[in-house]
């Protein structure tokens, strides 16, 4: 869904990008910055319920998550090590996010089950990328999917924002449970399509 936008994100970010590199600022010191934010905000508004907050400040960060790599590509930094960077320190940044609401929800106690989903997204949500970085580690491709991070991301960011705007909790519960499956389905896509490309390989010499 919001692939289509990384042409236009890349033009807006391009005249900032190159802004913060004049002055001296590192693509890995804006995937560090950004992440350590994130992470601060999620495990302080969400548990606490400031949703909206929470929820605001994160997307935006989200939408300049692309800022590191057009930094990168436009100081000829661009490589394996920033790629293995971004990808680690994203796992933390969704760990935080789903982790608060997990603790609001525990923090609530009337809602059981949406705690449960959100743990589930929270799962499901590191095995998704690993699944892909698995499969290209032996060399085949899983590039397939219906939930891709930012896609999840967006969705839960905006239905929590507009929970604490006033929207039924039930409203997010649902959601949840539509992002776990959705990772679910996923995985299960991914793990298919390796399955696949490892029958077709030409058998090993003994």
């Amino acid at each position: 869904m919001l692939n289509g936008l990384r042409g236009g994100l890349t033009r807006l970010f391009t005249p900032v990008a190159r802004v913060l590199l004049r002055i001296g600022v590192t693509p890995d010191a804006v995937t560090i910055t950004g992440t350590v934010a994130v992470v601060a905000v999620a495990l302080w508004a969400f548990p606490t319920g400031h949703l909206l907050i929470g929820a605001a400040v994160i997307g935006a960060l989200v939408f300049t998550d692309s800022l590191d790599g057009v930094m990168a590509r436009e100081s000829g930094r661009s490589g394996p090590w920033g790629a293995f960077l971004d990808s680690t320190l994203d796992r933390f940044a969704d760990a935080a996010i789903f982790a608060g609401l997990v603790i609001w929800f525990a923090r609530g106690g009337d809602n059981p089950l949406a705690m449960v989903l959100a743990l589930l997204c929270l799962v499901l949500g590191s095995i998704v990328p690993y699944a892909r970085a698995r499969a290209e580690g032996v060399g085949l491709s899983a590039k397939v999917g219906i939930a891709e991070r930012a896609d999840r991301l967006v969705v839960a960011l905006f239905t929590t924002g507009f929970v604490g705007m006033g929207l039924p909790q039930v409203v997010l519960t649902v959601v949840l449970g539509l992002l776990a499956l959705a990772s679910a389905v996923t995985v299960v896509q991914r793990m298919v399509t390796v399955y696949q490309q490892a029958k077709a390989l030409p058998p090993e010499a003994p």
